[in-house]
């Protein structure tokens, strides 16, 4: 994982696993939410863009990490994860997904908790996850309403860019050169404003929400 900047107020952390396709393992996910914790104190970061190197966004979960027979890494598995997600739903200032490919099952999940959404139109969004295990369902109900979100959680279908759109699960679809630059753009757009009025602005939201809970209780 890489961060650049912030430059101008904005910020990019890049994803970078890309021969396990950008996969969450339990260090990825503590670096990322090492990273937020940072940019959240940072009095200089106003908006947080987040992509995925090559052309994966994110294909969830080291789903190796959970076959690990021993407690004591699975319970460090677990503490990963809840603080995974809690830091990136919590995270006090914009964050704005450029999906620049895939984003399956805990990818799609770290895709919903950003606040904007830009995807390639090589994107694609699913909960495979279901055919095995829980599925995060709470981002996605909070964006969509129940309708969508039970039939993408209760199937585990996939949808592509266009129908993500059209759900708007995201908020553009663009060719796959432009999803960072049209993602910077929006954040400079938000960029442009007070950083308190920013974290004002976004606490809102997350109180609107009531996100609460573990992994498992989202």
């Amino acid at each position: 994982m890489t961060i650049d900047g912030p430059t101008d107020g904005v910020a990019v952390v890049t994803l970078r696993r890309p021969d396990k396709k950008n996969a969450l393992s339990t260090a990825l996910r503590d670096r990322v939410s090492d990273t937020l914790d940072r940019l959240a104190d940072d009095p200089v970061c106003r908006v947080v863009v987040l992509t995925g190197e090559g052309d994966v966004f994110c294909s969830g979960f080291d789903l190796g990490e959970f076959a690990v027979d021993d407690a004591a890494f699975q319970e460090r598995l677990w503490a990963s994860s809840d603080r995974f997600h809690r830091t990136v739903i919590e995270f006090p200032l914009p964050l704005i997904a450029a999906v620049n490919g895939p984003a399956l099952a805990g990818g799609f999940d770290l895709a919903l908790m950003c606040d904007i959404r830009v995807a390639s139109t090589t994107a694609r969004f699913a909960h495979p996850e279901i055919a095995f295990g829980d599925v995060v369902y709470g981002p996605l109900h909070d964006l969509v309403g129940g309708a969508v979100a039970r039939d993408l959680c209760l199937t585990g279908r996939e949808v592509d860019a266009t129908e993500a759109l059209a759900l708007r699960i995201v908020t553009a679809v663009v060719p796959p050169a432009d999803v960072l630059p049209v993602a910077l753009a929006r954040a400079a757009l938000s960029a442009r404003a007070p950083r308190e009025v920013l974290m004002r602005t976004k606490a809102k939201a997350a109180r609107r929400a009531g996100v609460v809970g573990s992994t498992l209780d989202l």
